[in-house]
């Protein structure tokens, strides 16, 4: 292969309305706050999903235009929905409505309750999301020549989460892609294996398949270790259950293993995460792209608030660094200072601006300014 095959070709913004585009389910998140799901008694209200909040960050931490494609029930609850996605300044226009069963039988809004950990316990997290819209979504529901020729997209993303809800999802992010390829639009995928959404779908071996079958059309593969085992069949070397027990140089070799089954991959990009306990982690990134290796700063003892969406941020983090044309060390390095920063505050999404993400990629540290 050429190395100038290697580089992602990146469609300037004269040409395009998009700079990004997500597929993906938005759900409404019930946040406890420092209580528990089960002794609640008031919740606080967002929205968040894996896809959606990578477009949602791009939106509001960096000022890119952005869209997401998903699905809408015509009830209140899919008002409130759509107002929460307003608040976010992400367009869905090209989102999907269905109408309402009266009962939510047959088709609803997902939710998802989420509370935080502390100490020695872990987050929980508990979906009520089976017949989601955006699961009813399928191939020819969406005009993809409309939004990628006509209107034009920069980058795509959409992730392994979506794939896993339903029998159609695979297909519509297959036919998303074809469409994005063919007009230059670059392809990024996040693995995001999650078992309870493939267990009643053949479990890991189904997720496997339905990924390696996506995975011949991504240029930008992302994914922890755990994804890239599970979602894609990838072993790391000496992996062990306890996370603080990867080897980096271990995961570098599994990176190199999937660059040379998928040569299609110009990039391949994950976070490090140690977890020590639900509210102290270390945390960093490596990148893989041109043929070498850039890691982030590793971050120790990093102090999470709510952890949920560190992941998306990253991935935000990253794409705002390729379409803004920074150096690869760069790119990981904003992804990965994204990610921490989200984790800083509630909600799925990220509450940072860019000034803040840039002071903690130059290490100017977290004295108050008045």
């Amino acid at each position: 292969m050429k190395k100038e095959d290697l580089v992602l070709k990146i469609k300037s913004k004269e040409k395009c309305r998009w700079d990004e585009l997500s597929l993906g389910e938005i759900m409404i998140r019930f946040d406890p706050g420092f209580s528990r799901i089960k002794t609640a008694r008031s919740f606080d209200v967002w929205e968040g999903g894996g896809e959606y909040n990578v477009a949602r960050g791009l939106k509001k931490c960096f000022d890119l235009d952005t869209a997401v494609v998903t699905g809408f029930v015509d009830n209140e609850i899919g008002y409130l929905l759509r107002d929460l996605v307003c608040q976010g300044g992400v367009d869905f226009s090209h989102s999907k409505w269905f109408p309402f069963d009266g009962i939510g039988k047959e088709i609803r809004i997902g939710l998802n309750f989420t509370e935080r950990g502390y100490g020695i316990r872990g987050a929980v997290g508990v979906s009520d999301r089976a017949n989601s819209a955006a699961s009813k979504l399928k191939k020819g529901d969406i005009d993809w020549q409309k939004i990628f020729k006509d209107e034009g997209v920069r980058w795509f993303h959409t992730g392994g989460i979506y794939a896993a809800l339903s029998e159609t999802t695979p297909e519509l992010i297959i036919e998303a892609m074809q469409f994005a390829k063919e007009n230059g639009t670059i392809i990024s995928y996040d693995l995001n294996y999650r078992a309870s959404l493939w267990k009643e779908r053949g479990g890991i071996e189904k997720a496997i398949k339905v990924n390696r079958d996506i995975a011949k059309y991504v240029d930008v593969m992302i994914g922890n270790e755990e994804d890239f085992t599970n979602a894609l069949g990838f072993e790391v070397e000496g992996l062990d259950k306890n996370i603080s027990k990867i080897d980096t140089n271990n995961f570098k070799k599994m990176i190199k293993k999937c660059i040379n089954e998928f040569t299609n991959f110009k990039v391949v990009a994950t976070t490090l995460r140690v977890v020590k306990s639900a509210n102290i982690n270390d945390w960093g990134a490596v990148m893989y792209y041109n043929g070498q290796f850039f890691e982030s700063k590793k971050m120790e003892n990093l102090e999470i608030f709510d952890r949920v969406g560190g992941g998306d941020s990253f991935v935000s983090g990253l794409i705002y660094g390729f379409l803004s044309d920074k150096t690869p060390q760069e790119v990981v390095d904003y992804g990965a200072a994204h990610g921490a920063l989200a984790m800083t505050t509630p909600g799925d999404t990220s509450m940072a601006s860019l000034k803040e993400v840039e002071k903690i990629i130059k290490g100017t540290g977290s004295r108050i300014e008045r």
